[in-house]
């Protein structure tokens, strides 16, 4: 079985400010084809819209109706670098 990677990442609605951090991970085996993504806590006042394997597909919702992926497209390309 692979270990996970556990990580923080702090999370802030562009449209109501709302802000907090969330606790996630993901299977630390790059030769997987899906890293199964779990976001493991969320902070007050955001939810799941769509569960997905990839941070990217991962979308957010906040209790202001706003939703937005857990990870942006610009954020997984500037980790590439």
């Amino acid at each position: 079985m692979a270990l996970r990677d556990r990580f923080s990442k702090k999370l802030s609605c562009p449209q109501c400010g709302n802000e907090g951090f969330a606790e996630a991970s993901e299977v630390d085996d790059p030769k997987r084809k899906h890293p199964d993504f779990k976001v493991d806590q969320l902070p007050r006042g955001f939810g799941v819209q769509r569960p997905s394997n990839n941070q990217e597909n991962f979308m957010i919702k906040c209790e202001c109706g706003r939703k937005f992926p857990f990870r942006s497209v610009a954020e997984a390309a500037a980790e590439r670098r």
